[in-house]
């Protein structure tokens, strides 16, 4: 063998070996960059639909914008002086725009993606259907709470109410150009609720029309909305109090300003509202007298999606009708528990409520002073529960809260309490709205409670965390889960119970549990509605013998049910849920549980479908 050729060939080798390392090397390396360049890509493309979705609901609902106090950049034009449609056509091509990005955020592809993104993905693309509505219903109109709401004119929620209390309560007004704007909305009222009628109409034609009760109870609300001097109007002083509050207006600015708002409420805003009471009258001989969503066309499939939409399940009807009466009975007896250890042995759960609820010691007197006393103890419950609460959150939201009576405007259609968000700079605190229109509907004992659940740690506790999230795409820091926030406020106030904010206190325990039946009532009477055709007068009758709350209160709440088929259902199937993972989580970590950390991994990651929670928490739990 030639040692010299050998040599060669055995360099050769190597060389040739070396070469084609460096070559997979190299090859391999490009294959991780080109990898990594994708995933970014990939995760830029959908950023990019995650803002246009963004834009594409708030341009539409440039008042929901106000109320979020979201920036110019956000929404993609100046929008403060800007008014809302809800012409057919407009309302249409919000919704094909929202479905279509849905299946895009959906398909897209997110290879090597962490959790959080690949959850983020999920969520957007659920949260675009939702505000998509279903797309075999064209009916109703896209609200940035709700999804898809079935009736545009009603008494509880809708333009007609939402756009002035927004106005009033939420456009920023520190300065001349704001308060030009503010007048610029005021004189797109005409535009505004002719969108409205036109709306309306469509509806009317595909066979969609409101209860009778409903219409009366939208039609009792515009006639109010117009009864004072266009000067007194809210829309005019909520006004007038801003613009004299702008130190760098002259005085003669300030009037002009205001006298141009006072105007515009009575030469566009008044005779807009007048038509479209004119309207709704016109429609209460064609009315619905059936109080379910069943008597629509092809209720039932509308039913079982608000079942999918608000209560964030895929149970029957049926099944969610027989939870409820089951969790009323289990309820039922710890309520009478309570009573008869206190004396009250006569009568039905519900009846020695009635009585209780009739007891001087327990009611606020109604007048201006007892009111104001109400809510210096809401403020006084406020404080003392989130000063208890720091061993079980661990983390707490910047976020202001203040609480607000009703304007009388609108408190004869409003629910006992209500939260809005606080606006995303913190210039504007969440409010927990109380109705103080019926003093007797606010018995003493079941206002610790109502606190709990619309303020800490309930819906102001969750909103305000879930907003300041900033990493994640604005529509997930707003996502208007029902059965995760509703779930989430009503788990609180058992929470609340847990942290001894009843101790020594039994009647307030029996508020609680009142509160609690109230929800799972909810579960029977929205299910008796909309599925087995129960009158309105049977699910009145039903609930105030059940519960035995104020029969003003059980009034508004099942017309409300009847305006909202589903959402009353995400109370008590979100509750069950919450509390069904927390037990599995302590049964499998024991000693390792840690009650802060549940709450933090439940808040701090937005609001999201109970199947996302359930696998966050299980993956929670294999890491500990």
């Amino acid at each position: 063998m030639n040692l010299k050729l050998t040599s060669i060939a055995a360099a050769l080798s190597i060389a040739l070996f070396g070469c084609q390392n460096q070559q997979t090397t190299a090859t391999s390396t490009a294959k991780a960059e080109q990898k990594v360049e994708n995933a970014i890509s990939e995760q830029q493309y959908l950023e990019q639909l995650y803002r246009e979705a963004n834009r594409v609901l708030f341009q539409k609902r440039v008042l929901s914008a106000t109320l979020y106090g979201l920036s110019s950049d956000q929404v993609g034009f100046e929008y403060q002086g800007k008014m809302e449609s809800y012409q057919p056509a407009t309302e249409a091509e919000l919704r094909a725009s929202l479905l279509a990005l849905s299946k895009k955020i959906k398909n897209a592809p997110l290879n090597g993606a962490s959790t959080n993104d690949k959850n983020t993905q999920l969520v957007m693309a659920n949260l675009t259907r939702y505000f998509a509505g279903h797309p075999d219903f064209p009916i109703g109109y896209i609200d940035t709470w709700m999804g898809l709401s079935p009736f545009v004119v009603n008494q509880i929620n809708g333009p007609l109410i939402d756009i002035p209390r927004y106005m009033q309560t939420d456009q920023p007004l520190t300065n001349e150009a704001q308060a030009q704007d503010y007048i610029a909305r005021l004189n797109q009222f005409d535009q505004l609720i002719g969108s409205i009628e036109t709306k309306l109409a469509a509806d009317v034609a595909q066979g969609w029309i409101a209860p009778k009760v409903t219409l009366e109870g939208a039609l009792s609300y515009l006639n109010r909305f117009t009864q004072s001097t266009p000067a007194q109007h809210p829309l005019t002083t909520a006004f007038a109090e801003k613009v004299n509050a702008i130190s760098a207006l002259s005085t003669e600015q300030k009037q002009d300003l205001i006298a141009q708002a006072t105007k515009a409420v009575s030469e566009v805003v008044y005779p807009a509202y007048q038509s479209i009471a004119q309207a709704t009258e016109q429609l209460m001989s064609n009315a619905r007298v059936e109080s379910g969503i069943w008597a629509q066309p092809n209720g039932a499939k509308y039913y079982q999606d608000a079942i999918e939409q608000l209560g964030d399940s895929k149970l029957s009807a049926e099944q969610i009708h027989q939870i409820g009466l089951d969790e009323v009975k289990r309820i039922t007896a710890e309520m009478n528990s309570i009573l008869t250890s206190q004396g009250y042995v006569q009568g039905t759960v519900g009846e020695r409520m009635v009585a209780l609820n009739d007891e001087e010691r327990f009611l606020y007197p109604d007048s201006e002073q007892g009111r104001a006393d109400l809510l210096a103890d809401l403020n006084g419950y406020i404080d003392e529960i989130t000063e208890k609460m720091q061993p079980l959150f661990k983390t707490a939201p910047s976020y202001r809260v203040e609480v607000r009576a009703f304007s009388k405007e609108v408190q004869d259609g409003a629910p006992g309490g209500q939260y809005t968000p606080p606006s995303v700079d913190g210039s504007k605190p969440g409010i927990y709205w109380i109705n103080l229109r019926d003093m007797k509907a606010n018995p003493k004992f079941g206002l610790k409670t109502l606190t709990y659940h619309e303020a800490n740690p309930g819906h102001h506790w969750q909103v305000a965390l879930n907003l300041e999230q900033d990493s994640l795409p604005f529509l997930r820091r707003i996502a208007p889960y029902n059965a995760y926030i509703e779930g989430w406020a009503l788990y609180s106030e058992q929470v609340a119970a847990e942290l001894g904010m009843y101790q020594d206190d039994p009647f307030g325990d029996l508020g609680r549990l009142q509160a609690e039946l109230f929800r799972a009532v909810r579960l029977v009477v929205d299910t008796g509605l909309h599925h087995k055709r129960w009158s309105r007068e049977q699910a009145i009758d039903y609930m105030a013998k059940t519960t035995g709350s104020a029969k003003s209160d059980v009034i508004s709440e099942i017309e409300r049910y009847m305006a909202w088929p589903g959402q009353a259902l995400g109370y008590k199937l979100g509750m069950l849920k919450i509390l069904s993972m927390r037990a599995h989580a302590e049964a499998v970590l024991g000693d390792k549980f840690d009650l802060g950390e549940f709450h933090d991994l439940i808040l701090l990651g937005g609001a999201v479908p109970m199947a996302v929670l359930e696998q966050n928490i299980n993956d929670w739990i294999n890491s500990k």
